[in-house]
């Protein structure tokens, strides 16, 4: 398919604003690196919340949602909606604590809860390990759902779309920093999203309306079973498959929105409530924003059956969305999905290589290298850390097949460090060697089978164990995999904590100061009667809950409406209303 020439006018008068409007920041970020990387903390919350949407709102995760209901139906994008539980956590018990925390990075606040060499040690590891190796991964699917996308919209190749994506990035977060990123996320969050909505309303009205196409999909003969189920229904799953499902639940609801993205937004808001607005916020735009992207994978399965001639559909079920945009929009609003398509994908770089980039001036070069410069010479630093960053997320993605094995793979490297990066607010025992150690066995694990294969290679590996790790490491086994690795390394890391050394009381009397955290903080908590105590736990539980109430009644009660079923759908709806309510009170008054 060729684009006509109204869809390019449509796509370079995006290009043109964004860019403009991008580097209309440039000075403002060019004074010191706390405005380069958190805005100068001045961000209102609305702002700073959409800015993370809109990176959620990624160029892989319309093609990722769309191939999950293709292989296996709604339920499928469970792989993501389950987290917005965890970000429920995020905006009671911990998006003020990161704000008062007052630091540029999530690994620079490593230093400020723990002491000594480990301390040190953790800082720098977890700045390379966030900053390259997990955020290029991350980077490197975002680039490969261009690579797909092109292919079908465009007809590029992937060194011709890899070379104008990493230009793309670099055009103007080199220069503006996280002003120009929030700014621009906020554009491209709407254009985004308009896009979205015209395409997936498109698909609803050709195919008959929401119970018209709900009756042909359930028509098809090679549809899976559950296409249509809401949530994982057992019926349609085998017991391993439910099983991993359950076990799903327990790995993302502890995933409380500690991504050092997310925390970066958190750091650059006015004040701890902007910080808990913002979070709350983010988990209901970036929760709810999934159903037009289911909507076209629906659809996806009337216009290109599963069985039929579309041979590369068939090997590759993550062009399906492409091919809607290819199939179903007319030229301009064409035009205006792949500016849609550009924003998702700027959105997200933009944001990373920010973030990244953070990471490696303020806790590696800044902290181990130069500590005496001046804010010119950082920030100069900082966009060549940007340039650094976005050639490794090339050539990730030049290694990379599929976004929804990468997301899988992402999961599983970090479960093991769910608890401790929860408990280390809440509780005062926990120290360095403990994230240390569950980092460390979360990788191991991860990577289990690459360090068998290795050791085979060998010959120091048993052939009956590498069978047996085979079958652990296969894809039936993904989600099961990640509660082993997340009770395996809490195990390790708390064994750890109660036989190494405490953090020193003087650097936790000066934590619990500076943050002010609740839970089992009674030691440090008698040496500092003048501050005050973070109390109100059972208001924020019930914030949480309600919270929860409020973003799945709202997310199933859409789906009821996509499928038809009108009374059902309002019902929901209603009562995802009057839980915001509730929720907003609370989140409000901590």
């Amino acid at each position: 398919m060729r684009l006509l020439p109204l869809d390019w006018v449509v796509i370079a008068l995006y290009g043109g604003i964004t860019v403009a409007l991008g580097l209309w920041f440039t000075r403002r970020a060019g004074q010191s690196i706390e405005d380069y990387f958190v805005a100068g903390r001045t961000l209102p919350w609305w702002l700073a919340g959409t800015s993370i949407a809109a990176t959620w709102f990624a160029s892989d995760a319309p093609l990722a949602a769309a191939s999950l209901v293709r292989q296996q139906g709604i339920y499928g994008n469970w792989l993501w909606w389950y987290e917005a539980a965890g970000v429920m956590l995020l905006v009671f018990f911990f998006a003020r604590l990161w704000r008062r925390a007052e630091v540029i990075t999530d690994a620079e606040f490593i230093e400020l809860r723990y002491d000594g060499p480990s301390a040190s040690v953790l800082r720098a590891f977890t700045a390379v390990y966030q900053g390259i190796l997990r955020n290029c991964v991350v980077m490197g699917w975002v680039m490969l759902a261009m690579v797909k996308f092109s292919q079908v919209l465009l007809g590029w190749g992937p060194v011709l779309t890899l070379g104008v994506c990493v230009a793309l990035a670099l055009l103007y977060t080199v220069a503006s920093g996280l002003w120009g990123v929030v700014m621009t996320d906020l554009l491209q969050f709407v254009t985004g999203i308009t896009g979205s909505l015209i395409l997936a309303g498109i698909v609803v009205y050709e195919l008959g309306g929401p119970a018209e196409m709900a009756r042909q999909i359930a028509a098809l003969p090679e549809a899976p079973a559950g296409t249509l189920d809401l949530v994982p229904n057992p019926a349609h799953l085998s017991p391993l498959e439910f099983v991993s499902y359950l076990c799903l639940i327990l790995v993302l609801w502890t995933r409380s929105g500690h991504d050092g993205y997310i925390a970066q937004r958190l750091f650059a808001t006015r004040d701890d409530r902007q910080a808990t607005l913002t979070a709350l916020w983010f988990c209901f735009a970036g929760t709810l924003m999934t159903w037009p992207w289911i909507v076209a994978g629906l659809g996806s399965l009337v216009v290109f059956p599963p069985g039929g001639p579309e041979a590369a559909l068939a090997a590759d079920p993550e062009l399906a969305y492409p091919m809607m945009i290819a199939e179903m929009m007319p030229t301009g609003l064409r035009g205006l999905l792949v500016a849609a398509f550009l924003a998702a994908f700027m959105s997200t770089m933009d944001t990373h290589l920010c973030w990244g980039a953070s990471y490696l001036v303020t806790d590696v070069y800044k902290r181990f290298l130069r500590r005496e410069a001046s804010s010119r010479h950082y920030v100069l630093a900082s966009r060549l850390a940007v340039l650094v960053l976005v050639l490794l997320a090339a050539l990730a993605a030049w290694q990379m097949e599929s976004i929804e094995r990468a997301w899988i793979y992402i999961i599983e490297l970090t479960a093991g460090m769910a608890m401790v990066l929860l408990l280390r607010w809440y509780w005062w025992r926990v120290n360095a060697w403990a994230e240390i150690s569950a980092m460390v066995g979360s990788v191991l694990i991860a990577n289990g089978l690459l360090l068998a294969r290795g050791l085979d290679a060998l010959g120091l590996m048993p052939a009956p164990l590498l069978d047996v790790l085979v079958l652990f490491y296969g894809a039936e086994y993904n989600f099961i995999r990640s509660v082993v690795i997340l009770l395996v390394c809490t195990l390790i890391w708390v064994t750890v904590t109660l036989h190494t050394r405490p953090v020193s009381e003087e650097k936790l009397v000066a934590f619990y100061r500076r943050v002010r955290p609740g839970g089992w903080w009674g030691p440090v908590a008698a040496r500092c009667p003048d501050v005050p105590a973070d109390t109100g736990a059972g208001a924020k539980w019930l914030g949480w809950f309600l919270g929860v109430l409020f973003i799945y009644a709202g997310l199933l009660g859409v789906g009821q409406l996509v499928l038809g079923h009108t009374a059902a759908g309002l019902l929901l709806v209603g009562l995802s209303l009057a839980c915001a309510l509730g929720t907003l009170r609370l989140a409000n008054s901590g």
